[in-house]
């Protein structure tokens, strides 16, 4: 059988251990965004003044003042949304706190349907309810999960921001590296180094999906190549 289907174990004591301190979504998001985003718009940049015909030091002062600027600001727009997201859920707790203080019938009704949506029926149904609603903190989380569809463990948005944004600045050096070392043929080794990022980071991401490590490494390879293509294109229009 598949080890991606069988990571953990369930005696009882990793069961606890493991339900009572859930993860929460990870940075795996963060990591492949800002890495396939580096290695893109660092490459488009490498692409596109290659494709002019302009100086290799050209391609070095805005590739680096890529990876810098747009590395930051999408660690600071990530972090910006991965708040937004809790601020949200925050006001979504409140909510439920206020409802079930002035309407508890309605909000049992609506927990009531959540748990008949997860298979209850009859006497256990009622219990079940009757349970939860007897402890205010679990019954607003089960209406969390249960009505808004948001998870118990908040994401955190400084190691999001960071995750995205060293992510970005190692995979945006490297389209640049064989410039930096004024190596012969550096253009040719970019794209070629480039394309293996996309790749690496297609294969790396696959750990966390049932597609094979290939399969996704070649998904993430062609959608950058297109975007590489795109720029190397646009760029060989002003190529006087």
């Amino acid at each position: 059988m598949d080890d991606k289907l069988t990571e953990h174990g369930h005696s009882q004591a990793e069961i606890e251990a493991r339900i009572g301190r859930p993860e929460g979504r990870g940075y795996l998001r963060d990591i492949v965004y800002g890495g396939i985003d580096g290695s893109v718009t660092t490459f488009a940049i490498v692409a596109g003044v290659a494709g002019a015909g302009l100086s290799p030091w050209v391609i070095i002062a805005l590739g680096i003042a890529n990876v810098l600027a747009d590395g930051f600001s999408m660690a600071a727009g990530n972090y910006s949304g991965t708040k937004a997201e809790i601020d949200d859920a925050k006001r979504l707790r409140e909510v439920e706190h206020n409802h079930i203080r002035l309407h508890p019938d309605g909000e049992k009704r609506e927990l009531r349907e959540i748990l008949r949506r997860k298979g209850l029926s009859g006497d256990p149904l009622d219990s079940a309810v009757e349970q939860i609603s007897q402890q205010r903190e679990h019954w607003v989380q089960f209406m969390m999960e249960g009505e808004y569809g948001l998870a118990s463990v908040d994401p955190h948005p400084l190691r999001a921001a960071w995750a995205t944004f060293i992510a970005f600045l190692i995979a945006g050096m490297i389209p640049l590296l064989p410039f930096l070392f004024g190596l012969q043929n550096a253009f040719t080794i970019s794209t070629v180094a480039t394309m293996a990022t996309f790749f690496a980071i297609g294969a790396y991401k696959s750990k966390w999906s049932l597609s094979p490590w290939w399969r996704s490494g070649l998904e993430t390879f062609f959608i950058g190549g297109i975007a590489a293509l795109i720029a190397y294109f646009v760029g060989t229009l002003f190529n006087i």
